[in-house]
Order: structure tokens, then C-alpha cells, then sequence
């Protein structure tokens, strides 16, 4: 199934560092790169560029970009599913600028600054 291949390729990067627009298993990520190095494993080349952005959030002028990346390349989901992309938003922001990868409906895995990737 593919929802589960997406969740065991997730959980492969376990224990990966953070580092800030990083992409390596193993080596760091953040929660972005995590996604972007799952994508990589699964499907091959990433289908889009990424901006460069601020660790801390404030960067203006790409707040839209990662709902609008997960718009483009990801269907939107009714209920909550192992495999899915999940996106956040951190304290009073409007756009999401967190994400992470559902394992079960109530549990993800992300990556979080001074933890490495982690299942929350």
C-alpha cells in the first residue's frame, strides 16, 4: 500500500538532525527537507524549486510558499490518514509553516529544531 511505504520511508529518516534547509538523510533536515527527501525517495527529482527561508518564520515575502507548494502537488484529504502530508501553523501566524508526515491519526513524524526528526 502506498499510504504505508510513504509512512516506512518517513520513519527511515528517524533520528536524522535538524539543520535548517537541509534535505540529507541522515545528515539534517528540516521539516520541509524532510518532506522533500521522503518525495525524493519515493518519487524521484522534486517537482519544484524551494525558496530560500528564515528559520525563524518572519520571511514575508514566501509565508504562502509551503501551502502553496502542498496545493499544487498534493490532494486535499477529507479525514486523516497514515501517509498524509500535514501542514501547521505556529502561534499567531497565518500561514502554515510547520509540517510533518501522519503515521496514524493521531500521531507524525517532523522535524523539529534541537531534536532531529522525531514520531510525535
Amino acid at each position: 500500500m502506498k499510504r504505508r511505504e510513504i509512512v516506512d520511508t518517513a520513519r527511515g529518516w528517524l533520528g536524522t538532525p535538524y539543520r535548517h534547509q537541509a534535505a540529507t538523510l541522515g545528515a539534517g533536515c528540516d521539516c520541509r527537507g524532510l518532506l522533500r527527501g521522503v518525495w525524493r525517495q519515493r518519487y524521484g527529482d522534486e517537482p519544484m524549486e524551494v525558496p530560500n527561508y528564515r528559520a525563524d518564520g518572519r520571511d514575508v515575502r514566501h509565508a504562502e510558499g509551503l501551502r502553496h507548494a502542498a496545493e499544487t502537488l498534493l490532494a486535499r484529504a477529507d479525514e486523516l490518514q497514515a501517509g498524509q502530508v500535514v501542514l501547521f501553523r505556529l502561534g499567531r501566524t497565518t500561514a502554515p509553516r510547520h509540517c510533518g508526515i501522519l503515521v496514524a491519526a493521531d500521531r507524525f513524524i517532523h522535524a523539529q529544531e534541537g531534536l532531529g526528526v522525531i514520531e510525535a
